[in-house]
């Protein structure tokens, strides 16, 4: 099923400031919180695509590539690797439970405590960023990669607690569970009071009774993962593709970082590309250009034939419609463009010679001259300048 546009998810139009956005949000997720719509869900869904929506929206760079390339460029591609599909309900409270401020008594009902009343620090895994060499055939048809990563993984020996065995958390003893700590200082000015994280506890709340020796209580782990990541058709040189949740895992259980994918294209050996469409430069020699001929041309699904008509001149252009690379917004399909150039023998045999210097003297091989095109001397300023 297709996403739904995040500016109609949210009711806000394109041009919407970040406070705008920020305040849609809020009253969207109000609205269908879990807490006001206890076993519904259809509402859970609805709450879970506001905060999709917002995820990306409200990030300057996420919003630029989403307005520039829609959900392609933002990784909703990416099935089960997308925002909606990999963050947990706890993760959008993690990430955002400050927007609801007081609402439903500060808490968020059965989904947990974040920390996020608290003051508490939330672990977020750091972002990946790898690059993917795609084929123009790759890119005409999307593609699905698998690539080995070497990332951060939550630890085996404590699932990722970072505690041994049976090991328990237990309250800091410093910041009594509130993840930092206030100072109270005299100054000339009288008392100043500062809040910092706490030092014990790194602003977690908790601390390791016994810690594993396999991650040394950080419940990760460095180690290699092979992830698949599902390319859309149409996607160009340079753009970036996120996979979230597949960058390296956070310490303690925290919120994975993202996988950010761009893209690279590898040269074609006969065909360049310009956007969406492909061009070729042909060379056919003068007596295929005087009488006609078929050639056959390459392109990016076998080959195909055209007819070169009797008297083409040198840089005409003839036109595949639809033989061209696809949209990424699936807006149709770009043309194959080919060039025609009509080669110029450099060494000639005598008796060459004397047959073109037979043709020269018939009224057909005489010039023919034509209108000077418009846009000629414009065409060569951009030449020469």
């Amino acid at each position: 099923m297709s996403k739904r546009d995040y500016y109609e998810v949210l009711g806000v139009s394109r041009d919407a400031k970040p406070e705008e956005i920020k305040k849609a949000y809020r009253q969207k997720a109000l609205k269908y919180h879990p807490d006001k719509n206890p076993g519904d869900a259809t509402a859970e869904s609805k709450f879970k695509e506001a905060a999709e929506a917002y995820e990306v929206l409200r990030n300057p760079e996420k919003k630029s590539r989403y307005d520039q390339f829609g959900h392609a460029g933002v990784g909703n591609n990416f099935g089960a690797g997308g925002f909606g599909g990999g963050m947990t309900m706890e993760d959008i409270f993690s990430q955002f439970g400050d927007i609801f401020g007081g609402a439903f008594g500060g808490g968020f009902g059965g989904f947990g405590s974040t920390g996020r009343r608290t003051g508490k620090r939330v672990n977020k895994g750091s972002n990946l960023r790898i690059k993917v060499k795609l084929t123009f055939e790759d890119i005409l048809k999307g593609a699905e990669k698998r690539i080995k990563v070497n990332k951060y993984k939550p630890c085996q020996a404590c699932n990722g607690t970072g505690a041994r065995g049976g090991s328990a958390y237990r309250t800091c003893s410093t910041c009594s569970g509130q993840g930092r700590v206030t100072r109270v200082a005299n100054t000339f000015l009288g008392q100043m009071q500062t809040t910092s994280t706490c030092p014990n506890c790194s602003g977690e709340g908790q601390t390791i009774e016994d810690k594993c020796s396999s991650c040394y209580g950080n419940g990760i782990v460095k180690d290699q993962e092979v992830i698949s990541i599902n390319i859309p058709a149409g996607v160009e040189e340079g753009m970036q593709l996120s996979l979230s949740g597949k960058g390296n895992a956070a310490p303690r259980g925290g919120i994975p970082g993202d996988l950010i994918v761009v893209v690279e294209e590898t040269p074609h050996p006969k065909l360049i590309r310009d956007g969406m469409n492909l061009l070729y430069d042909h060379h056919i020699s003068f007596p295929q250009a005087a009488i006609g001929t078929t050639i056959e041309i390459p392109t990016l699904e076998g080959k195909a034939r055209i007819k070169i008509e009797p008297g083409t001149q040198a840089g005409k252009v003839l036109r595949l419609k639809g033989k061209g690379l696809p949209s990424v917004n699936s807006y149709g399909r770009g043309d194959l463009l080919v060039n025609i150039n009509i080669w110029t023998p450099r060494k000639l045999t005598t008796e060459e010679k004397a047959i073109l210097n037979k043709l020269e003297e018939s009224e057909n091989f005489a010039p023919n001259p034509q209108k000077t095109d418009k846009n000629f001397f414009e065409k060569m300023k951009d030449v020469f300048s």
